[in-house]
């Protein structure tokens, strides 16, 4: 008879095996039409929350790509985790120390600025003229997008570092105690709340109908928007057995009839959206914090990129996980990537780089000595890089003089 000892073994190495990098090729998998000619006007165009929409896919159709010259610098002085969103030529980002500032995205001039905590890890959301904000003092802010004047502010119990995101008349937003809330946009007041069973890092995704939300310990949850209560519920391998499974700190990326969402153990996993069955896994030898992105390339196909704090970026085939190409940055990638045309843009945070890399070839386009985190979004017209603790605007080198000129005159009419 087996003992224990040897028992416990056998049942450890059975759940490494199981924990390999896992293909479900008949996992359901939604094919993309093609794509339409979008026209993009900056002076109306809108960002407004973290990934873009709320599917959290971060690609934007634009030709803005490489080559590019800077043309504004805003410092903030203090670190800028995530990056900003953009409402109709204003910029709204949020500082360590929670201090929020609109900034005027033609000249990169503060427009107005507020202090609403202590602590503050994640993106602001709007709708309606107004700026949502979490903090990691444990509160939602609802404020004047014009004038920054708070509206309402609400204890949430815990801390929040949960991006939030606006759905219909409400915001929905996760918080460490492992709550999911969905709240009122003109009050705060609260519709209604899941326990997702794990703190809550990342924000949540919606399409469909429904919520996305990934969780610690390993979890991953499907819940009705209307009513909060949960349609499925899925884990690692590992979590299955009580062995530690990682937890999943990003924000998922929905796309395709899949979810797509990074975790500490290393991989990155791929459920489908309707069933929480596990599509993909694909270990990358290091932690998965970052949110992943998604565009259908050409001559690729649908496409899911990604970073690993091994150093190494990922362009992987959206339907298998399997690698299309990778990229060795030499620096621990901890962010999301942003799509903004042909060109994928990713930072590292101990060499403190941002890359821009052909999202066919994974050939690279672009690089400066400034960045850590989240580090682009655009408007079609100009490129908002996030440095540590900057924003700066850049435009390909073909619209720079009409920029400038632009620019220049917007800071004459201004004194």
């Amino acid at each position: 008879m087996l003992g224990i000892g040897v028992l416990a073994i056998m049942l450890y190495i059975w759940v490494a095996g199981k924990n390999k990098d896992v293909s479900n090729p008949n996992v359901e998998f939604k094919t993309p039409s093609k794509p339409r000619g979008v026209q993009i006007r900056p002076e109306t165009f809108v960002w407004p929350v973290y990934g873009y929409k709320s599917d959290r896919q971060r690609a934007l159709a634009a030709d803005v790509g490489p080559p590019l010259r800077p043309l504004w610098r805003f410092n903030a002085n203090q670190l800028l985790e995530f990056s900003p969103i953009l409402v109709r030529g204003v910029l709204y980002v949020v500082r360590k120390d929670s201090r929020v500032y609109a900034i005027d995205a033609k000249t990169g001039k503060q427009i107005w600025t507020r202090k609403i905590g202590k602590l503050n890890a994640s993106s602001p959301a709007y709708d309606n003229g107004r700026i949502f904000v979490v903090t990691l003092s444990g509160r939602i802010v609802a404020m004047s997008a014009k004038t920054g004047r708070i509206h309402w502010a609400k204890n949430l119990g815990s801390r929040s570092e949960s991006s939030p995101m606006v759905l219909g008349d409400s915001v929905v937003f996760g918080t460490e105690g492992g709550k999911l809330f969905r709240v009122r946009q003109k009050t705060g007041r609260t519709v209604w709340t899941y326990d997702a069973g794990g703190a809550i890092k990342g924000g949540p995704a919606y399409a469909s109908g429904r919520i996305f939300v990934g969780a610690y310990g390993g979890t991953v949850h499907a819940v009705r928007a209307g009513s909060g209560s949960r349609i499925w519920r899925s884990s690692t391998s590992g979590a299955r057995f009580g062995f530690g499974s990682g937890n999943f700190y990003a924000t998922p990326t929905v796309a395709y009839g899949r979810v797509y969402v990074g975790n500490t153990d290393g991989k990155m996993y791929s459920f489908s959206a309707s069933s929480g069955a596990l599509g993909w896994s694909k270990g990358t030898g290091s932690y998965v914090y970052g949110a992943a992105a998604s565009e259908n390339v050409s001559k690729l196909g649908p496409t899911i990129f990604f970073g690993s704090y091994s150093g190494t970026f990922y362009a992987l085939n959206a339907r298998s996980g399997a690698v299309r190409w990778s990229y060795a940055s030499g620096g621990k990638i901890s962010g999301a990537p942003t799509v903004v045309g042909d060109v994928v843009y990713f930072s590292t945070i101990d060499t403190t780089n941002t890359y821009g890399l052909n999202t066919r070839t994974g050939k690279r386009v672009f690089a400066r000595g400034s960045g850590a985190y989240n580090p682009a979004i655009s408007d079609g017209s100009r490129i908002y890089l996030t440095g540590y603790e900057s924003v700066s605007a850049y435009v390909p080198r073909r619209k720079y003089r009409r920029e400038a000129k632009e620019r220049r005159a917007a800071l004459r009419k201004e004194r």
